[in-house]
C-alpha cells in the first residue's frame, strides 16, 4: 500500500488545505482527520492543545503517511515544536508558509493577518514575517465570527460583508498592502474580504503556500507518487460524520462519499 499525505485538524476548515494539496499533488493518496468532537480549539489551553495535537497526530501515523500536514493554525502556532519532538514524519504547518508569502508580496512593508482569536493572541504569524525581514511591520486582527458564518453558507450575505468592513478597518486604516488569511476558514471569503480591503491589497492564502511546501518538500526527499494507478482519499472523524459531509464539500470543493467516524483515544 502506497503511503498517503496526512492532514489534520480540530475540524472541518482543513478541508482547504486538503483541497490544494489535492490540486497541486492529483497523483497522491491522502488520510484526512478533523477532531469533531473537540472542536474549536482556539479556546484551549495550550497544554491542551499540544496534547489533542498528539492525539491526533498518533492516529494519521497509523494510517501509514509519508508526511503529515497540521492543517490547524492554532496547533501550527502553539503545538508544532511538541510535534516535532514526539515524531520524525515530516511535518509542516500553515504559518511559516504563510508569513513567507506575506514577506514576499508586500511592497511598503505593511502587512495585516487576520485569524481566530489563539491565533491572534500567540503572535507566532507576527513574529514568523518579522523574523523573515525584522523591517515589516505587522498588524493583526482577530475575525471570530468568520468561521461561523463559513460554516453557515454566509459567503456573500450583507451581513457578512458588514462584519468584515468592521473587523477590516484597523488594517485599512493602516494602510496594509497585504493581507494574511490566517484560519482555514477564511480562504471562503476571499471575494467579501477583497471586496472590503480594495483592489491594491494581496491576499495571502496560507493553504496554497502550504500545498506548495509540501510538494517541493515530498520533491526533495524523492517521496512524490509516480506510479499508475487509483487514488485514494479516506476521511475520518472524531464525531458527527453526517455535518462534517454535509459542510465539508463546500470547503474541499467536491463532494466527499464516505467519512468514518473513529475514537482515537
Amino acid at each position: 500500500m502506497a503511503k498517503a499525505i496526512g492532514i489534520f485538524d480540530s475540524g472541518v476548515g482543513g478541508l482547504t488545505v486538503a483541497k490544494e494539496i489535492l490540486s497541486q499533488l492529483p497523483q497522491e493518496d491522502i488520510v484526512y482527520f478533523g477532531d469533531t468532537a473537540r472542536v474549536p480549539y482556539g479556546s484551549k489551553s495550550i497544554e491542551t492543545i499540544r496534547r489533542f495535537a498528539i492525539e491526533d497526530a498518533r492516529f494519521l501515523i497509523k494510517q501509514n503517511i509519508k508526511i503529515m500536514v497540521v492543517a490547524c493554525h492554532t496547533v501550527s502556532a502553539v503545538g508544532l515544536s511538541a510535534l516535532n519532538e514526539e515524531f520524525t514524519t515530516p511535518i509542516v504547518g500553515v504559518i511559516s508558509p504563510g508569513a513567507r508569502a506575506a514577506a514576499r508580496a508586500t511592497r511598503n512593508n505593511r502587512v495585516g493577518v487576520i485569524g481566530t482569536q489563539a491565533v491572534i493572541e500567540s503572535d507566532a504569524y507576527a513574529g514568523a514575517i518579522k523574523a523573515l525581514n525584522p523591517e515589516l511591520e505587522v498588524f493583526s486582527q482577530a475575525c471570530p465570527l468568520f468561521v461561523p458564518l463559513v460554516e453557515e453558507g454566509w459567503l456573500d450575505k450583507p451581513a457578512t460583508h458588514l462584519i468584515a468592513q468592521e473587523y477590516l478597518e484597523l488594517l485599512i486604516d493602516k494602510n496594509v498592502d497585504t493581507l494574511v488569511l490566517g484560519c482555514t476558514h477564511y480562504p471562503l471569503l476571499k471575494k467579501v474580504l477583497s471586496e472590503a480591503m480594495g483592489n491594491g491589497v494581496r491576499l495571502v492564502d496560507p493553504a496554497y503556500q502550504t500545498a506548495l511546501e509540501v510538494r517541493n518538500l515530498l520533491a526533495r526527499k524523492n517521496l512524490l507518487s509516480r506510479e499508475e494507478r487509483t487514488f485514494t482519499h479516506r476521511f475520518f472523524v472524531s464525531d458527527a460524520p453526517d455535518k462534517f459531509q454535509e459542510v465539508g464539500g463546500m470547503f474541499l470543493g467536491e463532494e466527499i462519499s464516505q467519512i468514518q467516524r473513529v475514537d482515537i483515544l
